[in-house]
């Protein structure tokens, strides 16, 4: 059963699994949210939350509150949701489970291009992560073309460019002095200690530019399941389409990568995820969005949540991702993609 909405200037429609689906983890997010600001070395009560959200809370609790924890979750939701779009945009565009960036080396190629430019610049984290991502989505491109583009082809391509990328950052944290390679494992791991409200004003103004883009696609990502002559029949221009889901998928990874480090899988199992939520043959690009940052702001819970020791992020979202990883690199074995 589904919600038609028309106007003037557009039409649309949705499920209403998919806006119960949606509606749910909207409320799991605002929870995680409420526990992650609540949470900590030094606990405090949901009521001193409140107060310190609307600054009504003096002292060290206001500034736990407002200054530490609320632009780390901020930046959680936001890096998490941009992850989550970029992936379920890559395996709705090749139909296959597998090819999300993280995996074909994407944002192998941003953490690397960012990498690169801290090494050499200092700083414009954000334009090395674009560049590195959109080479190394070309790289992958040219390596794979073998009388045309074959998903698996492009996924075992990709996992090779991103050991070898993984390789190449080793070496430039190799170039660097102890204190300066020590912050960048930390990085390269997944971490989201120590945000700041500007990348806060980083993560969210990127997503405010790239979700109309994102909106307008999805009405090819939901055609592109079909046979790519199907696809042609039905007046779409396969090749431009790509090349734009590419691009922003690229900018997405490029925009969470600069914010919190190329936090493993998390672009790899939101997909999946919300396609079973949701039980359609639609990409549901915005509900991997949300499902996303929960996975995100759990895995950052998780890490606070560790007695003695600040873990990253990235430690607890690779524990979920990897095994994931290894059950579909099985079904796909079994289905003859390989």
């Amino acid at each position: 059963m589904s919600l038609s909405i028309r106007t003037n200037v557009m039409s649309f429609s949705i499920e209403r699994r998919a806006a119960l689906v949606g509606f749910g983890l909207l409320a799991l997010v605002f929870v995680i949210g409420l526990l992650s600001l609540s949470i900590g070395s030094y606990p405090l009560g949901i009521d001193q939350v409140a107060q310190g959200l609307v600054g009504q809370l003096g002292g060290i609790e206001q500034m736990i509150v407002r200054d530490h924890r609320l632009p780390r979750i901020l930046v959680a939701i936001g890096a998490g949701a941009a992850f989550g779009m970029a992936g379920a945009m890559f395996q709705a565009m090749l139909r296959n489970p597998l090819a999300s960036p993280d995996v074909i080396g994407f944002t192998a190629g941003a953490n690397f291009g960012a990498l690169l430019a801290v090494v050499l610049t200092g700083s414009m984290v954000l334009f090395g992560a674009l560049m590195g991502g959109l080479a190394t989505a070309g790289l992958v491109t040219v390596l794979a073309w073998h009388q045309g583009l074959q998903t698996g082809r492009i996924i075992l391509v990709g996992i090779g460019m991103s050991l070898t990328l993984a390789a190449g950052a080793d070496v430039l944290m190799s170039m660097t002095d102890e204190q300066v390679a020590a912050d960048m494992a930390r990085w390269l791991t997944g971490s989201l200690n120590t945000r700041s409200y500007q990348d806060v004003s980083l993560i969210w103004g990127g997503l405010v530019l790239l979700l109309p883009i994102v909106g307008w696609l999805q009405f090819p990502l939901a055609r592109m399941a079909m046979h790519d002559d199907i696809v042609i029949g039905l007046g779409l221009a396969l090749s431009p389409l790509r090349l734009a889901i590419t691009c922003t998928s690229v900018a997405l990874v490029a925009l969470a990568v600069s914010v919190a480090g190329p936090l493993p899988f998390v672009a790899f199992v939101a997909g999946p995820i919300a396609r079973r939520l949701t039980g359609g043959g639609r990409p549901a690009v915005l509900t991997a969005a949300c499902v996303g940052a929960i996975v995100t702001m759990a895995a950052d819970l998780a890490a606070r949540s560790v007695p003695l020791i600040q873990l990253p992020a990235g430690v607890f979202t690779a524990l979920v991702g990897a095994p994931v990883l290894l059950w579909l690199l099985a079904v796909q074995y079994r289905k003859g993609n390989f």
